[in-house]
């Protein structure tokens, strides 16, 4: 029988590249490898040739993509990436068109959100969309609170100041976060982890959400099969507001130990109906939300208007959320209620990475990196393979599918 034909579009980093390609190759699937963002390519050739295929192309260069998923006629049955590659229209009709002798079926995504594909023409030529929400709850949850802290803290200025040889001293004490208020926008995976953190610190937390209320983080089996110490021995936003399912299929062979999962601790936020009462009513505001048509503009300049005196706006979620602009030129009002804003996702990024606040002293700029710990890109690239695994095998039962 024939195998199940993988473009890995781009791979996981490091160490962590060879444990995904075993788990492909251990699912029985055949294996063709970008090695344009693999940092040792000629080691990458030396150490899995004659067990997988190799290409070298830039997976942002939508012909480029095209191209190579379809090279020679074969076509790929899947296509996985990591980093949000646009997966548009045009591309689906070609990675699907008749003549194929292998038409595209499924896309995965190892992390979370699923913006980056058109889902409604992935439906319409039968692709099916998988990701893995949860994968990075936990790291995503820390990185914002570490922006909340540089921020409250000056963490940055203080930084500039000592290494231009200044002793720069406060000019007002600023507050402690049991002082202050954390308004989460999306209580999901992500919302909830980072309330528990920010409640264990002392902080009065508030939630709204567009969906019922969550009363507390929930668990998130594991699918890969790794133990805990194997995934924090590897060498990565995403935002969701979609509880995780109770339990999901162990897709990892019986032998293989699994880790347990660890739910957020803490009181749940409390629930805020109404998002313009949450912005006028918090001290921070953090963003936990995924991209869609609703959400997209979600926080513009009528929205920041509302925000307190001196109030900061983290988002780790999808830079098309909050109007750029609008933001630039709030942080660059000194009368604006406004006072900071640490943004690791925007509105271009990659190779097409621009943005109006590139410049500003009270903007923490940051490139898409709060999910990318060893931990939760060996969770997402293993999970995301059993996933593919799962779909192209007609197991469908309990994998996370996104429809338009």
């Amino acid at each position: 029988m024939e195998r199940s034909r993988v473009l890995l579009v781009d791979a996981a980093p490091g160490a962590l590249l060879g444990r995904e390609l075993e788990r492909l190759l251990g699912h029985g699937l055949a294996v063709t490898l970008n090695l344009r963002r693999v940092a040792d390519g000629a080691g990458a050739r030396a150490d899995w040739g004659g067990r997988v295929d190799f290409t070298d192309f830039d997976p942002f260069d939508e012909a480029a993509l095209l191209a190579e998923t379809v090279r020679d006629g074969l076509g790929h049955h899947a296509v996985k990436s990591r980093a949000g590659v646009p997966l548009r229209a045009a591309f689906l009709a070609g990675a699907t068109r008749p003549g194929l002798a292998h038409p595209l079926r499924v896309i995965g995504r190892a992390g979370a959100g699923t913006d980056h594909v058109e889902l409604a023409a992935a439906a319409r030529h039968g692709v099916t969309v998988t990701h893995t929400p949860g994968s990075n709850a936990d790291a995503v949850a820390e990185f914002a609170l570490a922006q909340l802290l540089a921020l409250t803290r000056g963490l940055r200025s203080y930084d500039e100041a000592a290494h231009r040889g200044e002793w720069r001293a406060a000019t007002a004490p600023p507050e402690e976060l049991s002082e202050l208020t954390l308004g989460i926008v999306g209580p999901g995976r992500i919302g909830l982890a980072l309330a528990g953190r920010a409640s264990a610190l002392g902080m009065e937390v508030q939630a709204f959400s567009r969906r019922p209320a969550v009363t507390s983080a929930p668990a998130v089996p594991d699918l890969a099969s790794a133990s805990a110490r194997d995934l924090t021995s590897a060498s990565a936003s995403a935002p969701d507001l979609t509880p995780a399912p109770a339990s999901a299929p162990d897709l990892a062979p019986a032998s293989t130990p699994q880790p347990t999962p660890t739910p957020a601790s803490g009181p749940a936020p409390r629930p805020n109906r109404s998002l313009p009462d949450l912005l006028a009513t918090s001290d921070v505001v953090s963003l936990h939300l995924p991209l869609t048509p609703e959400t997209r503009g979600l926080i513009g300049r009528a929205e920041l208007a509302l925000m307190r005196p001196g109030a900061i706006l983290l988002n780790t979620a999808r830079g098309g959320i909050v109007d750029e602009q609008a933001l630039a030129d709030a942080l660059r009002d000194p009368t604006h209620p406004l006072a900071a804003a640490a943004v690791d996702t925007f509105e271009h990024e990659h190779a097409a990475f621009a943005s109006p606040l590139f410049g500003l002293p009270n903007a923490l700029l940051t490139p898409h990196v709060a999910g990318m710990t060893r931990t939760a890109m060996a969770t997402a690239a293993l999970r995301c393979a059993d996933h593919i695994a799962a779909l192209l095998a007609g197991r469908p039962e309990g994998i996370p599918v996104v429809t338009a």
